[in-house]
């Protein structure tokens, strides 16, 4: 499951989004906090740490706020998930950028756990790495009905 902070993230970079595809002013912590429906200070931390990341800037002055830095077809969320949340990998020596091997394993080439998890997280990380935050804002037909079954 993805952390709350990276609920606040996803909903914060979707009002930036949304209005990249718009009128592309800067936006406030405030009113990001009001359109994404998430507490101004949770998001604070948040905007600062997607700030290190390059995938926002920040402009001072009156007129100044928050805004995507690129445009959200070119933002992954994998890279979004591992900024936010850290690694995404199920087991240590799965990680791409965060590669422990596991304290209890003998061998790492026939571990059944890793075998299995590894063929699981490669075909999920397969469809992640193909997400954009472009996908989010989509709002496809029949989307309504595949939730609400």
């Amino acid at each position: 499951m993805i952390t709350q902070r990276m609920k606040y993230a996803l909903k914060a970079l979707m009002v930036l989004a949304d209005e990249w595809q718009g009128a592309h002013n800067p936006l406030s912590i405030e009113e990001i906090a009001r359109r994404a429906g998430t507490p101004k200070r949770f998001l604070e931390h948040i905007l600062l740490d997607l700030r290190k990341t390059g995938t926002v800037v920040s402009l001072r002055g009156r007129r100044g706020g928050y805004m995507l830095v690129k445009p959200p077809e070119t933002v992954a969320l994998s890279e979004l998930l591992r900024a936010i949340d850290g690694p995404i990998a199920p087991l240590p020596c799965l990680s791409r950028k965060a590669y422990q091997r596991c304290e209890d394993c003998t061998d790492e080439e026939t571990c059944r756990l890793r075998r299995v998890f590894g063929e699981l997280f490669w075909s999920y990380l397969i469809l992640l790495d193909s997400l954009t935050l472009a996908d989010l804002i989509r709002t496809p037909e029949g989307f309504g009905q595949l939730v609400a079954e």
